[in-house]
């Protein structure tokens, strides 16, 4: 018995058609009518990469006013009088946000489209960062109402990602996902880097309020421009309606979740996507203290920027790679594989040289080739969740999205009681070593790159057995 590839070489659509066009099967015909619609719902490629570069400063404008209270922090305490705990207060409500509308995000997106839940959010946190000062100013405690604005900013923020996931799955090939996914991805490095480095220009010259005003603003025209130019003033309006209707992806019942989350790589997915976020949230909140306490004489701003300077082309590097692997008839799977391999196994080795006694610059190329390696995920585990499930592929985002998040702030807290207890950093990168290669192994083992968000006993196979 023969084994047809669905996405081979070999393949031929019509084939496909014509073979699951099966007397038991009642769609017949309408449901060969229905893959071909769906295939040509897929963004042109001139369309897909105007899109890249919007969703691209999407992303880092979503940084820019994401990071606008961290830069602002010290000279927000200093005004009002915080505490470091009413500080902390204020930063850590926003991840508490974050992490409650992942998948309600995902859901809507995948019921209505990413680009319209996408858009209404971009909105709403940027009117939100641009209000902020005015919140702090008029309101008669600040701490309280910076505590809501930072909360109320991670609830809106939080659909960010499921929704690109939604987007991705249902209008971008497969063979395009890996260097949409790590382009969009390296908005996030690009976003830090600019208000760090133009945020703290404003903050000495003009004063913090500038700092929320501008980044605030620039949201709010970048979500007006992709109204205007790309949806073409298409209403953004989400009703119970749409929601309760087909929308651009089918519903799945109750029971097709259950069986969804019984698939060993929907598993594989949610598991290495929590350990990657894990590692990565704890790097980014504990590699400043690392640096002053190792080498208090070094210059902030060498390990600030560098490798963030490198983790953007890298980025751009491994969703060229991988896109190509594939459309040069590679299995998918295997370079999935491949680029979480680089993202968690070769990273690992230096993170582990951090371990010893190193030089300043030492620490710097290590440290960049750490963060640079970490963003083949975008070309690894964060797009084979399209691969698995593109018709829930924005709720199932949301779903991993969550996990990581949950995850990555009880890790930072206990990288600070290991860093307490020991006294050794090299606990904390012994720690996150492990953490990397337990998601690695896990993600070698179980990870696929088939549909499994279809039920085979109704014909609709990814591999067709002639």
């Amino acid at each position: 018995m023969a084994i047809l590839q669905k996405h081979g070489k070999n393949s031929s659509p019509d084939l496909v058609c014509l073979k699951e066009t099966h007397p038991s099967d009642k769609t017949g015909t309408a449901g060969c009518q229905k893959k071909w619609t769906e295939q040509n719902t897929t963004w042109p490629r001139p369309l897909a990469r105007i899109w890249t570069v919007v969703l691209l400063l999407g992303t880092c404008l979503l940084y820019c006013a994401r990071v606008a209270m961290p830069i602002c922090a010290v000279s927000m305490a200093e005004k009002f009088g915080w505490s470091k705990r009413e500080s902390g207060m204020v930063l850590g409500s926003f991840f508490w946000g974050y992490c409650f509308t992942q998948v309600l995000g995902g859901y809507v997106s995948d019921r209505v489209g990413g680009e319209k839940v996408m858009l209404l959010s971009a909105a709403a946190w940027g009117a939100m960062t641009a209000f902020t000062p005015v919140l702090a100013r008029f309101c008669s405690q600040p701490i309280f109402s910076m505590t809501l604005a930072r909360f109320l900013m991670g609830l809106l923020q939080g659909v960010h990602y499921p929704s690109l996931a939604s987007l991705c799955s249902q209008k971008v090939v497969e063979s395009e996902r890996g260097f949409l996914m790590s382009t969009v991805g390296s908005g996030s490095y690009l976003g830090t880097l600019v208000i760090g480095g133009a945020g703290s220009l404003m903050l000495d010259l003009y004063g913090w309020e500038s700092v929320f005003y501008v980044s605030g603003l620039l949201s709010v025209l970048w979500a007006y421009c992709m109204w205007k130019y790309l949806l073409k003033g298409e209403g953004p309006i989400i009703t119970l309606e749409s929601l309760g209707s087909g929308g651009p992806q089918p519903k799945l019942s109750k029971r097709h979740w259950l069986r969804l989350f019984k698939q060993p790589a929907v598993c594989a997915v949610i598991v290495t996507h929590l350990c990657t976020a894990s590692t990565f949230f704890t790097l980014l909140s504990w590699l400043p203290t690392f640096f002053k306490d190792t080498f208090p004489d070094a210059k902030g701003w060498v390990f600030n920027v560098i490798p963030w300077l490198v983790a953007i082309p890298s980025s751009l590097f491994s969703g060229c790679l991988s896109d190509n692997l594939i459309s040069q008839g590679y299995d998918t799977a295997s370079v999935r594989k491949f680029m979480q391999f680089f993202s968690m196994g070769v990273s690992s080795i230096f993170t582990l040289l951090l371990c010893g006694t190193t030089t300043f610059p030492w620490a710097v190329a290590f440290v960049s080739a750490t963060m640079g390696l970490t963003t083949f995920s975008h070309s690894g585990v964060s797009v084979n969740v399209q691969d698995l499930a593109p018709s829930c592929a924005g709720a199932l985002f949301g779903v991993m999205n969550t996990c990581g998040a949950f995850s990555g702030v009880l890790m930072v807290y206990f990288s600070g009681y290991l860093i307490e207890t020991t006294g050794s950093w090299a606990s904390v990168f012994a720690l996150i070593t492990v953490v990397n290669l337990l998601g690695l192994c896990t993600f070698l083992a179980f990870a696929e790159a088939r549909r499994v968000d279809i039920d085979s006993s109704k014909g609709r196979y990814h591999n067709i057995h002639i």
